[in-house]
């Protein structure tokens, strides 16, 4: 795989060609997932309840995420590489700027941060000293406690223009990638459609320009609640090596995510 950067997938959606992406936490799954050429891996604070075994990402730190990220890039020299900031690492813009040093240093090529147009401060600070930001609105799992649980958002009109409007803000403000999570269909065709740059999906439909997927929810061994959006690849293919394959060709030619895992305004 040849080195992949924002600019290839701003190409990409000039051209509407769609892209995969999944979470990664070590070395070996970071390696496979790059030979089945994933161009996007995210080393997401989800490892708090996918590898750690807590109810939420809030007990995940930034040793955590700068130890993650030093191995899934050994793994994956040549993929864009997101590491998340995790909770309440960026309450203030020099927080903000240590802590996406550290990960970038790890081998992150741009931070993730979640949260609406307030965060425009935050990543214009961070933009201007060299660190691309990711954004991530809709469902934002460090407020799991705000919402009281994981619940769709978006799905009245007052809420739908509210995320929009923090899309187009944040945009303005120097995002260059954004994830959109749990929210309608309409409205994430929507905010794809208005924005300029690339807008990743989960349980955001098959509208977006890309999709994401944890890990362990695309080969089967998500524990307990399993969300509406994911899909077992691995159940039809008999290795992870073809799941993963298959999840990838099925995003790039709008078979995933189905109606089955999206959510309707």
């Amino acid at each position: 795989m040849t080195p992949i950067t924002l600019k290839n997938l701003r190409q990409w959606k000039l051209e509407g060609k769609k892209f995969a992406s999944l979470t990664a936490y070590d070395y070996s799954f970071a390696r496979l997932f790059a030979e089945q050429d994933i161009p996007v891996l995210l080393v997401g604070d989800s490892l708090g309840m996918t590898m750690q075994g807590h109810d939420s990402t809030v007990p995940v730190t930034v040793d955590d995420m700068v130890y993650h990220t030093r191995h899934v890039r050994r793994g994956a020299p040549n993929v864009l590489l997101l590491t998340d900031l995790p909770f309440m690492s960026y309450p203030t813009l020099e927080q903000a700027g240590h802590n996406a040093a550290r990960v970038m240093q790890a081998g992150a090529n741009m931070v993730k941060i979640e949260g609406g147009a307030w965060l425009a401060d935050t990543i214009r600070y961070l933009t201007e000293r060299a660190v691309p930001v990711c954004g991530h609105i809709g469902l934002t799992p460090q407020s799991v406690n705000i919402f009281g649980g994981y619940q769709v958002q978006g799905k009245t009109e007052a809420q739908a223009e509210q995320l929009l409007n923090d899309a187009l803000t944040l945009e303005a403000a120097g995002m260059q990638l954004l994830v959109l999570e749990c929210v309608p269909i309409s409205l994430a065709k929507r905010i794809t459609e208005a924005l300029s740059i690339p807008v990743i999906g989960i349980g955001a439909g098959a509208h977006t320009d890309g999709q994401i997927l944890v890990m362990q929810d695309v080969i089967g061994i998500t524990s307990g609640y399993v969300p509406k959006f994911a899909k077992n690849f691995l159940a039809d293919t008999g290795s992870i090596a073809l799941a993963v394959a298959q999840y990838q060709r099925h995003v790039q030619d709008g078979t995933f995510p189905e109606l089955a895992h999206s959510f309707k305004g």
